[in-house]
Order: C-alpha cells, then sequence, then structure tokens
C-alpha cells in the first residue's frame, strides 16, 4: 500500500463605471470563520468546511471522502495551489462532488496538523510540507496524504482515490485502519521509570556532536535549506557558560554573524525571515513569523549578554523595532505573521532591481549599497533582482558608514511605500508567550525599561484575554472572537514567559500565574502512570489519535518546555512533585538524548538535561533595589541559576526571613542552602563561581 501511494505522491476585466461593484461569485462556509488563511478561501468554488463536527457530519451524512487541506496565511506554496486549483472550476467540480473538503489554519489547529502531517510521514515517505492535502475516510481516518501538486496532477490524485473508492472500498478501509494503528503507536506515552544518573558526558557530545553538523563555513548546520533553529543555539549557549568549555562557541559565533549578515535577516527594517533556501542565507523565504523573530531576540539577547558583542545587541534592538511596528497590536498583543508574496509575488516588497536602486540613490549611495550589500547590475537573485545581504568587508570609515545610513534610510523609505505582504492578525497564545520571553531576554541584556514593560502589557492582555475562569486558556483570537481549547504548548510557553517576568522584577503575580498554568496542565493533558504529557486537553474532542510532542524543532516542544517550568517551580517553592516529574520528563527521552545521534532534535531537552547534570542554584535578592541588583547580575549568562526577590517580606519560603530593612542582600543559595549574603554584586559572582565548581 504504501509504496503505491508513495509513487502518487511522487508523480507528484473592471466593470464599466457605471455598474455597481459584483460580489463575489462563490462564498462557502469559511466566510464565517476568523481565520485569515480560512477567509483567504472562502470565495474559492470549492465548497470548503472548516474542521468540526460539522463538516465530519456532513461527510458521514453523504458517505463521501473527506479532502482536508491543512496551510497559513504566510505559506507561499499554499497560495500557488490556492490559484492554480482551488480557485479553478474544473477542480472545484471534483472536489465538490466526491469529497467533504475541510481547510484548517495549522496554526489554530496544530492537532489537527498534526496527525495529518504524521499520516503524510507514513504515507509518502516523510516528503512532507505545507500546503498539506491528505484523503481520508468519512469518519476522518487519513488513507494518504502529501503537499502541493501542481493541477494537473492534483486531478490524477482525486481521479485515483475516487476510483479507487468505487470500485475496491476495501483496500481504502484497510489503508485506513493501518495508518490509524501507526498514529496510536505514534501517540503511545513512555512510561513513568525509574530515575537515572545524569551523565555530564552525554551534553558534552551532544554539544560536540551539533559543532560536527554543523556548517563550518556559513553557519547553521549543513546544507541547505537552512532553519535558524534557536534552540539549538540557546544549548550551545547554556553548555558553554556551565562548563566553561567552547567547544561549540565558533559554530555559535559563525551562525549569529551568518543569520544577521544574511538575506535572512532584513537588512533594512529588521526582523528575520522563516529560513533560507541556500546554505549561505543569501535567499529567504520571504515570510516573517512571530515565533521566529521572538525566539531569535531572546537568542541574540544572551550571546549578547555572554560575549558583549555589540552586533548582537544591534539584531536585538532593530529586530523589536520590527516587531513593534509591523507585528504589535494596538490592544497589547502580538499578530502571527506577515507573508512572503505581495501583489502574487514572492519577496516583491524586499527586492530591488538595479535601476530601482539608481533612481532612488545619488551616486555615492548607489556605491555605497554595491559594496556593502553586493548588488549588481545582472542581479544577485533571480530576474535581474538584488537581495540585500551584506557583502565581507563593510563600511572602511566613518563617512562611508554616514553615506550607507543615508542610503539604507531612503531605500526603507521607498520600500514603505510598495504594496505590503498581507499580515495574518490573529493572535496565538502561544507564540506571544515566546515574544514576551523575548522582551523580557532584551530587558536584562539592554537594561531599556520599555522593553520589560512591553512584556508586562503583553502578559496583562493574554492574562485579561485568554485565561478563562476555570484556569484554562484559549488559543486564538481575531475579528473580536476569543475561541479554540488552548493546547500543551500555549501553557507550557505562557508559563515559561511568566517564570521569566517574575525573574526580571519580582512581581508574585506572574509566578503564582505560572504555577496555576502549570497545575492545569498535570490535571488535564496527564495520564496516570505516563512519563509526558499529551497535547491537547482532555476536554476536546477526540482525533482520530491522541498525539504527544517530544522531539524539539524550529518550535521547541511542548514537554520540554514543560519540563523546565516545572524544574523551576520545584526550586522555587521547594516542591518536590513538581522536580520529581521534571525529572521523570527528561528521563523519558534519555535514549534519544543518550543516542547523541540528531541533538538538533533535541536541544530544549538538552539543555533542562543540563540543568540536572549540572549543579543549580537560587539566587534570593531583597530589599528596595532589588530589581536594579537583579539588573546588575543580568551582566553575566548564568543559566544554573534561579532569581528570587522581593522589595520587602515575602511568604516565599526562600525569601522568608532575608529581608533587612534599609538594607539591599544578594542570598546564593545551593539545594536552598544559603550562603552569608552580601549587598555587592561582584562577590555575588564570586560565590556563584564557587558554587559552580
Amino acid at each position: 500500500m504504501r509504496s503505491l501511494l508513495v509513487g502518487i505522491a511522487l508523480s507528484a476585466l473592471y466593470a464599466c463605471e457605471a455598474q455597481p461593484e459584483a460580489g463575489p461569485a462563490h462564498t462557502n462556509a469559511l466566510a464565517a470563520e476568523t481565520s485569515p488563511y480560512l477567509l483567504q478561501h472562502a470565495h474559492n468554488p470549492v465548497d470548503w468546511h472548516p474542521w468540526g463536527e460539522a463538516a465530519l457530519a456532513e461527510a458521514v451524512r453523504t458517505d463521501k471522502l473527506m479532502l482536508i487541506s491543512v496551510g497559513y496565511a504566510a505559506c507561499h506554496w499554499c497560495h500557488v495551489m490556492e490559484r492554480e486549483s482551488f480557485e479553478d472550476s474544473t477542480v472545484a467540480a471534483v472536489m465538490n462532488e466526491h469529497f467533504v473538503s475541510v481547510k484548517v489554519d495549522r496554526e489554530e489547529r496544530p492537532d489537527v496538523d498534526d496527525v495529518y502531517m504524521r499520516a503524510c510521514q507514513i504515507t509518502s515517505g516523510g516528503s512532507c510540507g505545507w500546503p498539506l492535502n491528505a484523503v481520508a475516510l468519512p469518519d476522518g481516518r487519513p488513507v494518504w496524504a502529501g503537499t502541493y501538486f501542481p493541477r494537473e496532477k492534483w486531478l490524477e490524485v482525486l481521479e485515483y482515490f475516487v476510483a479507487l473508492r468505487a470500485a475496491e472500498p476495501a483496500k481504502l478501509e484497510a489503508y485506513a485502519a493501518e495508518v490509524a494503528a501507526d498514529l496510536n503507536d505514534a501517540g503511545a506515552q513512555p512510561p513513568v521509570v525509574a530515575r537515572r544518573r545524569y551523565d555530564r558526558q552525554i551534553a558534552d557530545d551532544n554539544a560536540a556532536r551539533i559543532v560536527q553538523l554543523s556548517d563550518p563555513a556559513y553557519g547553521g548546520l549543513a546544507g541547505a535549506p537552512k532553519f535558524p533553529m534557536p534552540s539549538t543555539y540557546e544549548f550551545l549557549l547554556t553548555h558553554e557558560a556551565l562548563t566553561g568549555r567552547t567547544t561549540g562557541s565558533l559554530v555559535l559565533a559563525k551562525a549569529l554573524e551568518a543569520m544577521a549578515r544574511g538575506g535572512l535577516y532584513d537588512q533594512l527594517g529588521g526582523g528575520f525571515a522563516r529560513y533560507a533556501t541556500d546554505e549561505q542565507w543569501r535567499v529567504p523565504h520571504f515570510e516573517k513569523m512571530l515565533y521566529d523573530n521572538a525566539q531569535l531576540v531572546s537568542l541574540y539577547a544572551r550571546a549578547y549578554r555572554a560575549t558583549g558583542e555589540d552586533a548582537y545587541r544591534a539584531v536585538v534592538t532593530e529586530t523589536l523595532d520590527f516587531v513593534a511596528r509591523e507585528l504589535s497590536a494596538p490592544d497589547g498583543g502580538f499578530y502571527s505573521s506577515l507573508d512572503a508574496d505581495s501583489e502574487g509575488e514572492e519577496g516583491k516588497y524586499y527586492a530591488w532591481t538595479y535601476d530601482q536602486l539608481r533612481d532612488l540613490l545619488t551616486a555615492p549611495q548607489l556605491a555605497a549599497v554595491e559594496t556593502a550589500y553586493a548588488v549588481t547590475e545582472r542581479g544577485n537573485w533571480e530576474d535581474g533582482k538584488n537581495i540585500l545581504y551584506r557583502a565581507p568587508g563593510g563600511p572602511q570609515d566613518e563617512r562611508a558608514a554616514e553615506v550607507l545610513a543615508e542610503a539604507e534610510a531612503r531605500l526603507l523609505e521607498a520600500r514603505s511605500k510598495r504594496v505590503r505582504p498581507a499580515l495574518d492578525d490573529k493572535v496565538l497564545v502561544s507564540w506571544n508567550a515566546l515574544m514576551l520571553k523575548g522582551y523580557v531576554d532584551a530587558y536584562l541584556a539592554t537594561g531599556t525599561q520599555a522593553y520589560l514593560q512591553r512584556a508586562k502589557e503583553g502578559a496583562r492582555y493574554l492574562e485579561a484575554t485568554f485565561l478563562q475562569p476555570d484556569g484554562s486558556l484559549l488559543r486564538t483570537r481575531a475579528r473580536g472572537k476569543t475561541h479554540v481549547n488552548a493546547f500543551l504548548d500555549d501553557y507550557a510557553n505562557l508559563a515559561d514567559a511568566y517564570l521569566a517576568l517574575y525573574q526580571a522584577d519580582f512581581d508574585e503575580r506572574w509566578l503564582l500565574r505560572a504555577r496555576a498554568l502549570c497545575d492545569y496542565a498535570l490535571e488535564h493533558f496527564d495520564k496516570p502512570g505516563a512519563a509526558l504529557l499529551y497535547y491537547t486537553s482532555d476536554e476536546d474532542a477526540a482525533l482520530v489519535a491522541r498525539l504527544v510532542q517530544e522531539g524539539d524543532n524550529v518550535l521547541p516542544s511542548s514537554n520540554s518546555v514543560m519540563a523546565d517550568n516545572l524544574l523551576t517551580l520545584g526550586a522555587v517553592y521547594g516542591e518536590a512533585t513538581y522536580t520529581e516529574r521534571a525529572r521523570a520528563m527528561v528521563t523519558a527521552v534519555l535514549p534519544q538524548l543518550a543516542e547523541r545521534a540528531q541533538p538538533a532534535y533535541w536541544p530544549r531537552w538538552l539543555t533542562v538535561y543540563a540543568r540536572l547534570a549540572y549543579p543549580s542554584y537560587e539566587v534570593a535578592v531583597v530589599g528596595e533595589r532589588a530589581p536594579q541588583l537583579r539588573l546588575a547580575l543580568a551582566e553575566r549568562l548564568l543559566p544554573q541559576a534561579i532569581f528570587l526577590g522581593s522589595r520587602a517580606e515575602s511568604t516565599l519560603a526562600l525569601l522568608e526571613g532575608k529581608y533587612v530593612e534599609g538594607e539591599n542582600l544578594i542570598y546564593v543559595c545551593e539545594d536552598r542552602v544559603c550562603q552569608f549574603p552580601t549587598p555587592e554584586v561582584d562577590k555575588a559572582f564570586d560565590m556563584l563561581e564557587v558554587a559552580e565548581r
């Protein structure tokens, strides 16, 4: 069956002014949705349904196969397939006659996406992406899934399954049973096992393995396309800070420099694209995602703290300027993404012809841009266009730098008048939480109070908008509607952001919120006797399979983030229940970490593992100037330190009895046993160095 299906995957005018404007020729059920991606398809001739009980019931009632198509608003190839196939009346006629067609926004319903993406990996040999298109039985069980197909090939796929259902329906039932069995295996929970010793060599070897897999010339993992993978470099930063070894420092520096100098980074407006299509980071896939920029702000901010490299600080500042300008909602939230396309063309908003540059710039400015950004008359990209990426070297003197800055300002102003890429303005809890943490990390790195205030504003917005009276969260908001039960990544990332906020300003409100979110997740995403947590709540409608996020990717897995949170809560509250659950979660994935084969799939887990393998300590800061002392302590990257503090007396056990009126004191503690306090940051650093040894 699989070989047959793999084969399928691979053979893969204006009205007169006197007339009123005509309405759309077609409108389907997506017109009532809030997701910008779903609304993009609301006027296709395909009779799309949103995911839900109504679509499943319609498939059962009509006894039709389901066609489940998953994508997201910034997805270039999703737009291409829509233009070629879903806007085509012939294709629509086949789909409407023989299928109940369902459109899914993968960012709004990642649980649905996960089920059918795993089905794609099972049936199509792992060559999967978005748009994701799955054929399923009327009950939703997938029989096959693939990705983008040109119009004629898509018609062949549709006709193949129509004919197979008519001639041999039992085969489809057998395919569905086989895929469902594989999906259930994928959702099997690893049991809680006895705690193992956390061997530091595992962390050391995985750091060395990342170096081995990395591109020595251009940074990042070898080959193309290249994704930023922030969690991988966070682990290298953590490992170096813990061990003092520079195993990964050259790889880290090469990646950070190459990403910031390449076309992946918007040299005029700041912010990162989703990935580069080439090995040198020069040609981006131009969509800009909130989650990438949030995590990269954290990464560059932490790298700046570790190295003092001014270029890293500049990336933090410019990226946050981009987020404030283009991805920030007036009510305090953050939007999801900017499209790769504008005017139907990928990258048109960002690329330049030489003639455009010559028309806009003075001769000295044009020469400066040619030198700085490797632009040519023939173009450095396709169709005579130029992408701005940094050439080797830079302005040779102060005057040259001034001329280049003048040229950049002129280009940015001209670009702002172009047709802008479409904005996906839905607000997602999980991604917003990553952005909150990015602002906290930027505050700790730069001392800019406005960054801390923006993080607090966003935290209050998420609390007011998404937190429900029973302690649960909703996931998404758009068009004035907040809906969809939140998933484990929403709880994990928001708790992580609240813990970061607490450790920055010592407002116990954030600590209490983080604990409540983790407690809710442990109650509703757990299974007795299992080590990890499910991705979906026990209050969600059942899908074909209930799955578990284990490995990390561009986004860290919800389980690795939750394990990190539980370790922190255990240290802050002195409650072994949290710590032991975190240990059980790490132990569940220890075989994969011990293989040392693919550390890029487990970097957040490796960071949590390192917290267990190396000594940890708590730093209590008390007194009226506690936040200022905390900021001073942030001058060094201390991944093994958990910070607690208060300006007055606190009910937290580790802070009780430590406040002395009129004094500002720092206590360095190991396993809740504290050394004699000091009012001096440098002496606290000395004590931390002793604790590390």
